[in-house]
């Protein structure tokens, strides 16, 4: 297969009005959920990175990624045969106010394309040019925002926690102005663009909007659409079909948030329109993951203050999103009950889900009712003793329960300190909890080599640091961009021990502490 044989079908044009008046220029789009536009050529694409396993699911291969064709489609300088690019129309709450109109400012899709097994993608890219939704912005990204969605798409992939994708990262060969912490000091970045993938793009916020505005009839259609394409399993009419559907949104979306506390991933923005129906990670801007656990951490600038988009609290502000959107699909329903079972829905798969970690993480057999306060005892200590999450878990797949009244030591653990103070006043405390532990081990019914097992699938060795991809950025803003495969080539086995990559396992180094990129990022980062 080619890049010419592939086959696009392009269904959320065909089944779903759109805007009459075509092209970038900015404006209110009503009535309608889709505007055409074309990406906008950029000066000299050139294929930086390439996932090898999202070119085989689309039937492509390397000799493909290499060809500058592959650079002028994904850079948005040539369309394939049956391409027909469109920016989508959405609103959302945002920081937990109501921003009315969004929509793709930065996003163009270039199609919908359907494999011989029946395998739906869409091809989107972020970084092409300017859509009708763009508002005041230029619709193009920089390098270092690109890099960090090439990665992180790919890296939560492999750490088994649902995304949307990434096929490409092209440069552009044009710099991009940005004010990276909005502090009045613009500059000049290299640009890029990714070519992000996904069966559905769709947000909460596509529905939001039309409710808004009382489009009632757009709201019933896009409806009818989604569960048509994206739930086929789904049977059943009117508002019975309705309700398994806005109760499998709200599962997904609780599997989702225990996955990335699972991992220690933080979204940093989780708007409204930044949520998929899907229960897929979407959107990939000033995200981090948890070095030190904390649950009061946001990687994000903008949400410094209030912090709404903190570690913790990820969980209660996904049920907060899923409430807004019930409000949005209230007028097809004759009551509230059939929404309500859909929150409460949320609230019991985010339960089991927790707990299913918890079993895992501490290689148990199943989680028991003690387990939950054994579980979150540790995280306290590891929040007051500054202690990495990551390494924690890891080193703690090789803790040895030992006999009755054997003392555990803290030397396994010893790379997960950051402040040898705050270890040293804790130790007593985490040396009880591992006592804890050991005992229910020794409770626990799972022999020792199949605990290790399912501990290691459950806690990954290598994630995505933020001073990771910091690093990657420098190498490829001066020039060397070998380091995006480099690293993302060890993401690809996050569970497994890679001799020769102890480098990637490290925790966070002292000077990324308080660096830009490495801890704090801005929403154009």
């Amino acid at each position: 297969m080619t890049l010419d044989t592939l086959t696009f079908d392009n269904a959320f044009l065909a089944a779903l009005p759109g805007d009459d008046e075509t092209g970038p220029r900015r404006r209110e789009v009503r009535g309608a959920l889709w505007s055409r536009v074309k990406p906008t050529p950029v000066a000299a694409p050139r294929t930086l990175a390439v996932s090898r396993e999202m070119l085989g699911e689309l039937g492509l291969d390397d000799a493909d990624a290499a060809s500058a064709r592959f650079a002028e489609v994904f850079a948005g300088n040539a369309l394939l045969p049956g391409m027909d690019p469109f920016a989508t129309n959405y609103g959302g709450h945002q920081f937990g106010h109501w921003a009315g109109q969004l929509g793709d400012g930065r996003a163009i899709s270039l199609g919908e394309t359907v494999n011989a097994a029946g395998a739906r993608r869409e091809l989107q890219l972020k970084g092409a040019g300017p859509t009708p939704y763009s508002r005041s912005a230029d619709g193009r990204a920089v390098l270092r925002s690109s890099i960090r969605e090439f990665l992180c798409s790919e890296a939560m992939h492999h750490l088994g926690v649902p995304t949307t994708r990434a096929l490409s990262l092209v440069a552009t060969g044009e710099d991009v102005v940005r004010d990276m912490f909005y502090d009045g000091h613009p500059k000049p970045e290299p640009g890029a663009v990714v070519c992000r993938v996904a069966p559905s793009f769709l947000r909460l916020g596509h529905f939001e909007l039309p409710a808004s505005r009382g489009e009632t009839d757009l709201l019933r259609r896009l409806v009818d659409f989604a569960i048509r394409r994206d739930f086929p399993h789904l049977s059943g009419s009117g508002e019975g079909l309705y309700a398994d559907w806005f109760g499998e949104v709200c599962t997904r979306t609780a599997r989702l948030m225990a996955e990335w506390m699972r991992v220690g991933f933080v979204h940093g923005v989780m708007n409204t329109d930044n949520l998929s129906i899907l229960g897929l990670t979407i959107d990939y801007g000033p995200y981090g993951w948890i070095d030190d656990y904390d649950p009061d951490w946001t990687p994000n600038t903008t949400d410094a203050g209030g912090r709404r988009y903190r570690f913790g609290w990820q969980p209660a502000v996904a049920r907060w999103n899923l409430v807004r959107f019930a409000q949005a699909l209230s007028p097809l329903f004759d009551g509230a009950d059939a929404l309500q079972a859909g929150i409460d829905a949320f609230g019991t798969a985010y339960t089991a889900a927790d707990r299913d970690n918890i079993a895992r993480k501490l290689g148990l057999h199943e989680c028991r009712d003690g387990d939950v306060a054994l579980m979150r005892d540790l995280h306290a200590l590891l929040h007051a003793a500054e202690v990495d999450m990551t390494l924690w878990f890891r080193a703690l797949t090789d803790f040895d329960a030992g006999a009755e009244g054997a003392m555990p030591t803290l030397a396994p653990f010893a790379e997960a300190f950051y402040d040898p103070a705050k270890r040293d006043a804790h130790a007593p405390q985490l040396v009880e909890w591992l006592q804890r532990h050991a005992a229910r081990l020794r409770d626990d019914p799972l022999p020792a080599a199949e605990r290790r097992a399912r501990m290691r699938l459950a806690n990954p060795k290598y994630v995505l640091r933020n001073y990771l991809a910091q690093q990657v950025i420098d190498r490829a803003e001066a020039g060397d961009p070998s380091g995006i495969a480099e690293l993302l080539d060890v993401l690809r086995r996050p569970c497994d021990d890679q001799p020769g990559c102890e480098r990637f396992s490290a925790r966070r180094p002292d000077w990324a502490r308080d660096r830009a990129g490495c801890s704090m990022l801005s929403c154009s980062s």
